[in-house]
């Protein structure tokens, strides 16, 4: 730890801490007799507390976003060279920064050319919302406005966003919610719905969704908006052959396909720069925001193909003819002067490749580990998005109580590895284990985090 904080200093934080910061998705109840944990400082894949405890980060800033690990001075010195020159000026004229990222975020994006700069993953879902709705009003008139959205998919807090959520137990309590937003069904074949594998699955699932374009009707419906491997719902690739079907799907319908990448896109998956492109897809729409600069500033983009944005500038004569919209915050350059940075460390250190090597040994040694404990149901992921779903019984696939999923996680806490779960997402179903280190890890990394979760299951479960 190399930060120089006294006692003293620590004691006002915690205390400053505790009587005015409301914690993001945390019950504070218990601060009234503990203390709230500080992160007071990161290095590479390790962060320490305000006790001096290391952990090793197996969940990148606890939410998937710190892609290439803590402690880069070169983006922190990219960010503040430019905010020196200009931290700030409305999207509505442009930036160095900002054209330059969106030059260099274009180049990894083949079929996609137009990039919107907004500050969060829900305000770029939400930008790509309203496009899709002023297209029905300027095509269709209105009536090709609604959005369909899949079970367990998450694309945002915001009411908005929350309409298009397909985590039950994280809406609960806050609608009613916007309408148009229809859900569709998911294609988590661990799960399945049918009695059915592989792409004989993939295509029930997708024939699943055409059934709830037909029963809406196809010309009230304007986007389907997906995440590629769902996050939060229980990191969930699609069955093989799934994507060119939904393809094909919105081609057939006139839908336009919106990709929501804020979880996987930057390298997440390996390979591939964004989630999507490991299958082929062609969408209309992307967003994406935490891994984007890898949380040394904030910066989300909604990107567009140029069909959608032709639609936006076609009659100069009429004064509603263009996206009428702005984000605060997407005028901001420190985001794109952090992310071309982010994108510089990824290329010239191979991240992706690393992603890929990475991956693939974290999933073997949770099989591994699926072989001595038996709570292990299934594992799955791509790259370094990786989840080990725990059950009560392998034969029925009963999801394990959520109590003692999390007692798994606190166990890998107290040993200095910081784990994800599951969590306030699908009722009854919140039984997964979530890893997502950073695109730096190495062999000793993963095998650490893997390892310490097998010490942990076996003192939750024996």
């Amino acid at each position: 730890m190399d930060g120089n904080l006294s006692a003293n200093d620590i004691s006002h934080i915690v205390d400053a801490d505790r009587a005015h910061v409301w914690h993001h998705l945390t019950q504070h109840k218990p601060f009234e007799t503990g203390e709230p944990r500080i992160i007071i400082e990161g290095k590479g894949m390790r962060v320490w507390d305000q006790k001096g405890k290391e952990y090793l980060d197996a969940v990148s800033g606890g939410v998937w976003t710190v892609n290439v690990g803590y402690g880069r001075e070169s983006i922190a010195n990219a960010v503040r060279d430019q905010l020196i020159k200009l931290p700030y000026f409305a999207g509505s004229a442009g930036s160095v920064p900002g054209a330059l990222f969106a030059e260099k975020l274009i180049s990894k994006m083949p079929g996609m050319s137009r990039v919107y700069q907004t500050n969060s993953g829900s305000e770029a879902n939400e930008k790509a919302f309203k496009m899709v709705r002023q297209i029905s009003h300027k095509r269709y008139g209105g009536k090709k406005y609604k959005i369909l959205y899949r079970e367990r998919d998450y694309h945002g807090s915001t009411l908005a966003t929350m309409s298009a959520g397909g985590q039950d137990e994280r809406n609960a309590q806050y609608g009613p919610f916007a309408p148009g937003f229809v859900r569709v069904p998911h294609c988590m074949e661990y799960r399945a719905q049918w009695d059915l594998t592989g792409e004989a699955y993939a295509a029930a699932s997708v024939k699943a969704i055409e059934e709830v374009i037909l029963a809406e009707g196809a010309d009230t419906i304007g986007a389907l908006c997906l995440e590629p491997v769902t996050a939060g719902g229980g990191v969930i690739p699609a069955p093989e052959g799934y994507w060119p079907l939904i393809g094909e799907l919105c081609r057939k319908y006139d839908i336009l396909l919106h990709i929501d990448e804020v979880v996987c896109g930057v390298g997440r998956t390996g390979t591939e720069w964004f989630g999507y492109q490991h299958y082929g897809v062609e969408p209309d729409f992307v967003t994406m925001a935490k891994g984007v600069a890898s949380g040394y500033a904030a910066i989300a983009c909604c990107v567009t193909n140029e069909r959608v944005f032709e639609m936006f500038k076609d009659d100069t004569t009429d004064p509603l003819n263009y996206f009428r919209d702005i984000s605060t915050f997407g005028g901001c350059t420190a985001g794109p002067a952090a992310a071309l940075e982010c994108f510089r460390i990824i290329e010239d250190e191979n991240l992706l490749e690393n992603t890929t090597k990475m991956g693939a040994r974290m999933v073997a040694n949770l099989w591994e580990l699926a072989e001595h404990h038996k709570v292990i149901g299934d594992v799955r992921g791509l790259g370094l998005f990786c989840g080990a779903e725990l059950v009560s019984d392998r034969a029925t696939k009963e999801p394990m109580d959520e109590k003692l999923v999390a007692q798994v996680v606190a166990e890998c806490g107290a040993m200095g590895v910081i784990i994800g779960a599951t969590n306030r997402s699908i009722p009854g179903f919140n039984n997964t284990l979530c890893f997502s280190p950073a695109l730096i890890s190495t062999e000793d990394d993963i095998d650490q985090i893997c390892e310490t979760v097998g010490k942990a299951l076996g003192k939750v479960f024996g």
